[in-house]
């Protein structure tokens, strides 16, 4: 794995998966069109170190989570799936059978055993200390052109519970409103946010730290949909397959991961709000101004020559599409041990997340298409799905012209459709009342006399499996001389 982000791009750039830009771009626009643009490139084009951001002598990297290349290897694998086998055989028990067994089992004991993070009495996120440092001296970006301000848009933020001391660690985007205070846009279904509402009802500031640019494993946990009450250090840890190195901050009660570039010190008040917004976010539009909490800085620490990490979002597909991919697959083995019956789940892109899910379940019994869906909805940040499509396990979820054609001839809308109501994404911007509305579920399932259904299900028109090997063999050999739209088989 990687030390730090450095190490990272060092990586990047040997697998030709990094573009330099050196002349001056500015941080205002600028640098987030030239990032939207890469992001919907081919493949989500490659990562992006700006050396020259028109102001500052800080570069800003963005794009680097871009590709599922890249998301492989910021994770340290040839593929998602090599995390989610870890994950089943960390949450699968079973007794060994002998000393061979045994002797399989002694990594991941000696894996659990260093998931605890160790604080240092130093780290390279403080080699300078800043008590009176600015975040005008930050190259933080403005997006879009009716954003409210500058935003740091990809902070590893950490409070404590102020009753419990249990760390929560998140992403939440942050508004600059001057050089020494920002908003804090946790949202009222986030940890921070319930950290925040704990103190305001003892009536105690909270205390807040938040990391800029740790290495790739920690900057994805910060984004992961963990449990609550799971730390998302312990995640990354096992992302990494070494514990997290933490310092303590200057200022507040905090620990901070030691290979961060920049970290910001400070608190936040009980009972201050300020209008904060509009932002343009990952739904494609701008989200709406509203009052959040206010950040105070009280110290800035950082290395000698940081790296200022930074990602924009908005109309998909963006670098928050495979982070969100990730978590789908890193987390399907946990889904798993709630609901066994499925086989496989997708987010498209253009379903940002929560807007569109689509599921294939191994169906038992009538009804179960709709199970699932319940279960989704009462199921962690799963509640926010808006639309669930439920297939059977022979329809491929990823395949999303499949899946369309599926629902297409195995729903009838006066049947298969279930609509509930219930909590929503804050940023659901189509329902009457904020952060509450409709969801619906689509039951895309074969129908069983069981279900009411008592005509023939046709069968679905497929050759043999002889046929279709010979019919490989011919077009690889036509595909090689031929080239669409160019008359035909060339010479």
């Amino acid at each position: 794995m990687y030390s730090d982000l450095n190490d990272f791009l060092s990586t990047l750039e040997q697998q030709r998966e990094l573009a330099r830009i050196q002349e001056p771009v500015s941080p205002d626009l600028e640098i987030a069109a030239v990032t939207d643009r890469v992001s919907k490139s081919p493949g989500g084009g490659p990562a992006l170190l700006f050396e020259r951001p028109t102001g500052f002598d800080i570069p800003v990297a963005s794009n680097i989570f871009g590709s599922m290349k890249r998301m492989c290897l910021a994770l340290g694998v040839g593929s998602l799936d090599e995390i989610a086998g870890r994950i089943e055989d960390l949450t699968t028990p079973r007794m060994p059978s002998g000393l061979l067994d045994v002797m399989k089992m002694l990594p991941m004991v000696g894996l659990l055993r260093d998931l605890v993070p160790r604080v240092l009495r130093d780290g390279a996120c403080q080699e300078v200390v800043e008590r009176d440092g600015s975040l005008d001296a930050l190259p933080i970006l403005r997006c879009w052109p009716d954003d409210g301000g500058r935003y740091i848009t990809f902070p590893f933020v950490v409070t404590k519970d102020p009753e419990t001391g249990m760390r929560n660690i998140g992403t939440y985007r942050m508004q600059v409103f001057d050089g020494r205070t920002t908003g804090m846009h946790w949202q009222q279904h986030k940890g921070g946010a319930q950290h925040y509402r704990v103190a305001e009802r003892l009536g105690r500031r909270l205390e807040v730290a938040v990391a800029i640019g740790p290495d790739p494993a920690l900057a994805y946990a910060a984004t992961a949909p963990m449990p609550e009450g799971l730390d998302e250090l312990l995640l990354a840890a096992f992302l990494r397959r070494e514990r997290v190195d933490l310092v303590k901050c200057v200022t507040v009660d905090l620990d901070v991961p030691a290979n961060a570039q920049i970290v910001l010190e400070g608190y936040v008040e009980p009972g201050e709000r300020r209008r904060e917004g509009p932002f343009g976010d990952h739904t494609g539009f701008y989200s709406l101004a509203d009052d959040f909490p206010v950040f105070h800085v009280t110290c800035i620490t950082r290395r000698k020559r940081p790296v200022y990490l930074t990602t924009v979002v908005g109309v998909p597909p963006q670098e928050d599409y495979y982070l969100g991919m990730a978590s789908g697959r890193i987390f399907l083995p946990l889904i798993r041990k709630t609901l066994p019956e499925i086989v496989d789940m997708h987010f498209p892109a253009a379903g940002i997340f929560h807007n569109l899910v689509l599921v294939s379940i191994d169906k038992r019994y009538p009804g179960h298409a709709r199970k699932i869906m319940n279960a989704f909805w009462g199921l962690g940040q799963l509640m926010f799905s808006k639309v669930i499509v439920v297939v059977d396990r022979d329809v491929d979820v990823h395949d999303e012209a499949e899946v369309a054609w599926i629902v297409g001839t195995h729903m009838d809308p006066s049947r298969d459709i279930e609509v509930v109501r219930g909590p929503m994404d804050d940023l659901e911007n189509a329902s009457d009342l904020p952060a509450f509305g409709g969801k619906m579920g689509i039951d895309a399932t074969r129908k069983w006399p069981s279900e009411g259904f008592t005509r023939p299900w046709p069968a679905r028109v497929r050759t043999t499996a002889e046929a279709g090997r010979r019919a490989a063999e011919i077009w690889a050999r036509i595909s090689r001389g031929w080239t669409p739209g160019a008359g035909g088989r060339r010479g």
